[in-house]
């Protein structure tokens, strides 16, 4: 279980995150470099509802550009996409967003688990993947299909998790992983290199 890694390439990121996750997030953006060069993908499991309440909470805390994803919609470099409530988010050959309204994965839609396979089958060794605070076990499966494109992955650390289950099934099934606390995690994401 690593603590820290050297600067990575990065092609695209993605944030995945259940119970607890919220704090995470509101921690990490405001200090988001504004010249972050790929695109960051958060996948939360939310209600359905208010779809605007994430996307406004977090337009107010960084510099970065945040949108609810859509459909066909093409990722471009320091954007943030966020997977729609009640919607699975894949990302396709062409870089473009297909959103999809099948059954859910581990009681979730959007599904962590499929983010991070279809991501994986794009981008590769080039994906960087950070999975957060949860409740259920979703993300990991798709952390180990991650893995073996070669990206790298990355757990909250489960003692700083207000629900550890999610980041600690990672750390259980996923080798290998790095591990960081919260306040570390603007600092790694404003080294990743494009």
């Amino acid at each position: 279980m690593a603590k820290t890694v050297e600067s990575r390439k990065c092609s695209a990121l993605i944030i995945g995150g259940s119970a607890g996750s919220l704090d995470v997030l509101l921690e990490i953006f405001p200090d988001l470099s504004s010249d972050i060069n790929f695109p960051i993908i958060l996948v939360t499991h939310r209600k359905t509802g208010n779809d605007s309440l994430l996307s406004d909470l977090l337009k107010n805390r960084t510099k970065l550009t945040v949108n609810e994803a859509e459909e066909k919609e093409i990722i471009l470099p320091g954007n943030v996409y966020i997977a729609p409530a009640d919607y699975h988010l894949l990302i396709e050959e062409n870089h473009t967003i297909s959103l999809d309204y099948s059954e859910k994965i581990n009681y979730s839609r959007p599904s962590i688990d499929v983010t991070f396979q279809s991501a994986a089958e794009i981008f590769k060794d080039e994906l960087v993947c950070i999975l957060l605070s949860g409740s259920n076990a979703d993300g990991v499966a798709g952390l180990k299909i991650a893995n073996s494109f070669g990206g790298l992955v990355v757990v909250q650390n489960p003692n700083t998790a207000i629900m550890p289950y999610m980041p600690q099934q990672a750390v259980n099934e996923v080798k290998p992983v790095v591990v960081l606390d919260a306040f570390n995690m603007a600092e790694f994401i404003n080294n990743l290199i494009n």
